[in-house]
């Protein structure tokens, strides 16, 4: 009986978000800042440079890549402000979540997906969480 709660807590645990090791969110933050800024300049091959090989083999290249978050991400394209939140762990994952003030002074919490690879950290998808202005 002890270890069925035990599995079952443990289980539980690995479902919802934990703080993650804070010794990786300098260099996370880095990667997403780095790519944030070569948005800014329209460098989508630099910006491509930190997605993961998933994220590029998705969109074969920095044209395509560059058409879908202008399209899709504008606010992470040109951001007016950007500010780091929670560092989480969730099922063996990194997730940044970001809040985003975009040139309209629309604000947006996203979450990027972070993993770790031989080029360092890289951004393997991100997802726009709910407006930050609507209650819970």
């Amino acid at each position: 009986m002890i270890r069925r709660t035990f599995l079952v807590t443990l289980l539980a645990l690995a479902a919802t978000g934990t703080n993650a090791d804070e010794s990786a969110a300098p260099d996370i933050r880095a990667t997403i800042s780095a790519q944030l800024e070569a948005f800014k300049s329209d460098d989508f091959a630099q910006a491509f440079s930190y997605a993961s090989p998933m994220i590029q083999s998705m969109f074969g290249t920095s044209d395509r890549f560059g058409m879908m978050v202008r399209n899709g991400y504008p606010m992470v394209w040109r951001p007016d402000e950007v500010r780091y939140l929670e560092l989480e762990q969730r099922g063996g994952s990194l997730y940044q979540q970001v809040l985003i003030r975009d040139l309209q002074g629309g604000v947006h919490v996203l979450e990027y997906q972070m993993i770790r690879n031989q080029a360092g950290w890289r951004i393997n998808g991100v997802q726009i969480l709910r407006d930050p202005s609507v209650g819970a």
